[in-house]
């Protein structure tokens, strides 16, 4: 569970970089909570495929060219086309929930699920994968601005706060659950007829 929160905290990190805005729940607790979410989502071409070695090389929007090693999960690389399109899209979010001393949920875990494409289809599928971790607030720095947390092995991880605002209804003793969420959506397109 040491990884778990290491990623957890880390996707936290990496989101609240982001701009993510604390906002108070349950009016009279006053405990932070904070959502962000994002959807990221990019085309390439197919330039070439190396079906030995499992590698498609491909075309950004940009005209960047790179390679993608592509796992023996995609059963259908062999109907993958030079000029087809790949489509991508990756989403996130991550929940932290601030709860007094005693009253978080204990809830610790990950899951994970995969859905693919038939066999003799264009190749596609999603990937996805939730994680969710309870920390404890063991001390927090108002100057820096930082929060170092907790993990049910012990483990203690100090993580930055954009906003010192943030803190502001944050004690020692404090739990938070942090719950990230990642999902991956991959699907190909056969190539545009050229004109």
């Amino acid at each position: 569970m040491k990884k778990l929160l290491a990623v957890t905290v880390a996707a936290l990190v990496a989101l609240s970089s982001g701009g993510a805005a604390l906002a108070e729940k349950n009016a009279p607790a006053k405990k932070p909570y904070v959502k962000k979410e994002r959807t990221v989502t990019a085309t390439a071409t197919v330039q070439a495929i190396d079906l030995e070695k499992r590698v498609v090389t491909l075309k950004g929007p940009e005209g960047n060219v790179f390679d993608v090693t592509v796992g023996k999960e995609a059963r259908n690389l062999p109907q993958v086309k030079v000029g087809d399109e790949v489509t991508v899209k990756y989403y996130e979010a991550l929940s932290a929930t601030v709860y007094k001393k005693g009253e978080a949920p204990q809830v610790e875990g990950a899951t994970e699920g995969l859905a693919r494409t038939k066999p003799g289809e264009k190749p596609g599928g999603i990937a996805g994968r939730q994680m969710t971790v309870t920390a404890t607030v063991e001390a927090i720095d108002m100057k820096k601005p930082t929060v170092t947390l907790k993990g049910s092995e012990g483990k203690l991880l100090t993580v930055k706060i954009k906003d010192r605002k943030n803190l502001e209804n944050v004690k020692v003793g404090d739990e938070v659950v942090l719950t990230y969420t990642e999902a991956l959506a991959i699907s190909v397109e056969k190539a545009k007829k050229q004109e």
